[in-house]
């Protein structure tokens, strides 16, 4: 089982989700976060101010998967989430983790099954 941590645009969340349902990955935990990467940030204005933005609005999706679906996965968030047909920088980041353990809670049912 592997843990999939996907760093979105806020703008590419539900053409994330549809994607996903249609490869059958239902399951996920979506939080809003932000930060920046080469980024740095973006310049702003306000009433005639001038002022700059260091974190920017991203969408952080977590999904456990089993490992014979995390290639068809990782392929389907990439292809959802770029922007244009190269993407552009700020379009995010991926991170595989292992998830050792899954167990769910209403039965206490675990390993690949739990997922």
């Amino acid at each position: 089982m592997k843990l999939v941590l996907a760093i979105i645009q806020p703008t590419k969340l539900d053409a994330v989700q549809a994607a996903l349902a249609k490869i059958e990955v239902t399951r996920m935990t979506i939080c809003d976060a932000q930060g920046f990467g080469r980024q740095r940030g973006r310049t702003e204005m306000f009433r005639g101010h001038e002022y700059t933005t260091m974190l920017l609005r991203k969408v952080a999706l977590e999904i456990v998967v089993n490992d014979d679906f995390l290639q068809r996965t990782l392929d389907t968030i990439i292809q959802a989430a770029r922007t244009g047909p190269e993407g552009t920088i700020g379009d995010g980041k991926i991170f595989v983790l292992p998830a050792d353990q899954a167990i769910q809670i209403n039965d206490a049912s675990s390993g690949p099954g739990a997922v």
